[in-house]
């Protein structure tokens, strides 16, 4: 059966779902993003004769970022994925961008090998912290109204790795969403983000220099959390954070790249 590649519809929904419900071990997110991704553009489907895969990619800047990778359990190692994410790419090279990135699990050796045939490398590597919302005003932070872009060029914006552009600075600094805590001279930032895929849900950026200060922004945090009525508070970081109350490790991710000139 030759491999079809079209933009999914609201009649693929029920479908897709029916084979991306039990892709880790707590389930799946795509049914909470999928009327995002489709409202978007640029949500792939492949096909047999019926659907057998998905990917979705968001084209910003100079730059793709490519999701939501899925296909079919009995139709895996078929190279399924590599034609989704180089289909992707075409769409890319045709608008002129210069990279595409991906997130990948640091556990799922599957993915990884997919991604390393297509020349992607490992460009960071990166953590995702759960924090819970509390009360705790025992933290000193300044909101900061500059940032160097050149020592941190990325962002994180719903899951994706974004670059920070002079419009996007701009953003963060007049909506007060650049934190800043220094100790003996060593300063932690983190740009703060809402989710725009699920409600009440604090995303972190976070720089850290040194662990007194991570802690101060840690604290702040919680805090914030309660004020703003945040069921949930994600951190991304590069950095090993420090034990601290109701933080957890949850995951590790290569942050893989490519370039596409």
């Amino acid at each position: 059966m030759t491999l079809k590649i079209r933009n999914a519809n609201d009649s693929d929904k029920t479908e897709i779902l029916k084979f991306c419900k039990d892709t880790f071990s707590w389930g799946d997110y795509v049914e909470h993003v999928w009327d995002y991704w489709l409202s978007e553009g640029h949500l792939f489907l492949a096909e047999k004769q019926f659907s057998v895969g998905i990917c979705h990619a968001f084209y910003s800047k100079d730059q793709i970022w490519v999701e939501g990778i899925r296909v079919k359990s009995n139709f895996r190692r078929q190279n399924i994925a590599s034609e989704l994410v180089k289909y992707a790419e075409t769409i890319g090279k045709q608008k002129d961008l210069s990279t595409s990135f991906m997130l990948i699990d640091t556990e799922n050796s599957t993915s990884l090998s997919m991604a390393n045939s297509l020349n992607y490398q490992i460009y960071q590597t990166w953590n995702f912290y759960a924090l819970e919302p509390k009360i705790n005003s025992n933290n000193n932070v300044t909101f900061e109204k500059s940032f160097d872009t050149h020592l941190f060029p990325h962002y994180v914006k719903s899951w994706r790795w974004l670059p920070i552009d002079d419009e996007t600075l701009k953003s963060f600094c007049n909506e007060n969403k650049i934190i800043q805590s220094s100790v003996d001279d060593k300063n932690s930032i983190a740009l703060l983000s809402d989710s725009e895929h699920f409600d009440k849900t604090l995303i972190v950026t976070l720089f850290s220099k040194s662990d007194d200060s991570v802690v101060e922004i840690l604290a702040f945090l919680q805090n914030l959390g309660i004020e703003k009525n945040y069921e949930r508070i994600q951190i991304l970081t590069k950095e090993k954070l420090p034990s601290f109350d109701s933080l957890e490790h949850k995951i590790s991710f290569h942050l893989m790249n490519k370039s596409l000139v």
